[in-house]
């Protein structure tokens, strides 16, 4: 039976030059390959063990990239190794599969975010309404499923994001501060979701996966076995679970111990 590999990419494999957490001596700094590329400029990285890793890891199991990107944000990402067949964007909100987004699935979710939770219009007027100019950046939509704002982090008050939790708990919705990002999403849009329905299509029987988010707590506790940075929500908030291993390195040299640890149990 195969193996499937559900990993979030942004901060679990892929990292940004400010993510990169490079604290060793700069001639012993890992060579790094750039895998994404906005604007004319590079923007992702991971090392190029890693890169190896990762192509080994394609032939060996099913891979499928779990992320809170849009399809079009994950489109800009060029991955070593076989194209994945399946891939999960916004959150669980879409399932690509050969790079097409499956519309049944597509509708499944948005019929249950009707019924369980509180419209998208009501979150995004709330957060208009609170977010101070002052710090705030940009507001964001996401596929037309969650929102999303960028904000000065060093200007953001903390009681402001505790205050817009308790706030979204009610309503079915949860916020998750990532980085400079304020995600707020619907709860019943999971990647777990997605992810067993893949392994209900592959007949995977073992499900292994990795993520440094709030958002990435569902997933983690999907798998039969799971792996966390040592930076990210999950870290600062000392999370854990039995299944789960919480790994010491923080940055891109996390996303390869991520790597081999998939590759020992798969």
């Amino acid at each position: 039976m195969p193996v499937l590999v559900a990993s979030d990419l942004d901060r679990t494999l892929i990292y940004s030059a400010a993510a990169l957490a490079l604290t060793m001596p700069d001639a012993r700094a890992p060579r790094l390959l750039c895998v994404e590329v906005h604007e004319a400029r590079p923007l992702s990285f991971m090392t190029e063990t890693s890169a190896q890793l990762l192509t080994e890891l394609g032939d060996r199991a099913v891979f499928v990239p779990t992320t809170t990107r849009t399809r079009k944000q994950y489109q800009r990402i060029n991955l070593p190794g076989p194209a994945p067949k399946y891939v999960i964007c916004a959150n669980g909100g879409h399932l690509l599969v050969d790079g097409v987004t499956d519309q049944d699935w597509h509708g499944r979710v948005l019929a249950r975010l009707a019924d369980e939770c509180a419209p998208l219009a009501e979150v995004e007027e709330h957060l208009a309404k609170t977010a101070d100019p002052f710090w705030l950046r940009k507001q964001r939509v996401a596929e037309d499923l969650f929102a999303y704002l960028v904000v000065e982090r060093e200007l953001l008050p903390e009681e402001w994001v505790k205050e817009l939790a308790v706030w979204a708990e009610d309503r079915g919705w949860t916020v998750s501060l990532q980085g400079r990002k304020i995600y707020a999403v619907p709860k019943p849009l999971t990647k777990s979701a997605a992810v067993r329905e893949v392994a209900r299509r592959t007949g995977a029987e073992l499900t292994l996966a990795a993520g440094d988010s709030l958002l990435d707590a569902d997933l983690l506790l999907a798998a039969d076995r799971g792996w966390r940075p040592g930076h990210g929500e999950l870290a600062e908030a000392a999370w854990t679970a039995p299944a789960i291993t919480a790994l010491p390195e923080r940055g891109v040299l996390a996303g390869e111990r991520i790597l081999r640890e998939f590759l020992k149990s798969s």
